[in-house]
């Protein structure tokens, strides 16, 4: 048990100094400024062009780091401070959310997976613990039948959401390469800029990695101790 939050601990700890080291990444980034002037709205623009992609709308949403593909209704919603600026961090994520645009007109078959999951994931993972633990509650641990049987409904929740942070990762990792290649490939940014948006894109999918693996140790913890109890 101790053991279980010591981790959970350590977890917690490496996912807020990552979170600070990608604000502090994309502040000291926002001040590298474009030599071709494009703002991030020009630049996710010129990618969908250069893509063949037409059914897609470039939009500005509200909030910090808040960038974000909604295949749904087929926009890239780039923040504010994305959308009008004119920096290497800008362009490192108005072209990484186009990378998610690219990856949904390709069928790209991470990003399918993925979209399969958000209606069960969104429905689920905010109840799984605490169905787990209701399980618990009424017996699971000593084997007895509904509460073994209801912990197990909510690992089975757990496990989803788990699954679907893992499936995450290549999906985000994928929309950066293809990201940081069109903006080589097409001299969108200087060496210098370019440097900026790699290390940029780095840190955030370092979130996503950390978040994964908060994941797993929840899952396994809670697993331990609806099966242990049942032996």
């Amino acid at each position: 048990m101790m053991g279980y939050y010591i981790l959970i601990g350590a977890i917690a700890l490496v996912s807020w100094l990552v979170s600070a080291r990608l604000k502090s990444k994309f502040k000291y980034y926002s001040k590298v400024h474009l030599r071709n002037g494009m703002s991030g709205a020009e630049i996710a623009q010129k990618m969908l062009d250069d893509h063949g992609i037409r059914d897609v709308k470039v939009v500005s949403t509200p909030g910090m780091l808040s960038d974000h593909y909604n295949p749904r209704n087929k926009t890239v919603n780039l923040s504010e401070g994305v959308y009008n600026q004119r920096n290497a961090a800008a362009a490192a994520v108005a072209a990484h959310e186009v990378g998610h645009a690219v990856q949904h007109a390709q069928a790209y078959e991470w990003l399918t997976m993925r979209s399969k999951l958000v209606p069960v994931v969104s429905v689920t993972s905010g109840m799984s613990t605490w169905v787990v633990f209701g399980g618990l509650a009424l017996g699971a641990a000593a084997g007895v039948g509904l509460g073994y049987w209801i912990a197990v409904a909510g690992l089975v929740m757990m496990a989803m959401a788990t699954l679907f942070s893992f499936i995450t990762l290549p999906v985000e990792y994928d929309a950066s390469k293809r990201a940081l290649v069109w903006l080589k490939q097409k001299n969108i940014v200087t060496q210098q800029e370019y440097k900026g948006s790699e290390d940029a894109l780095k840190w955030a999918a370092r979130t996503y990695l950390v978040a994964a693996i908060g994941a797993l140790a929840t899952l396994i913890y809670w697993g331990l101790q609806v099966f242990a109890g049942r032996d």
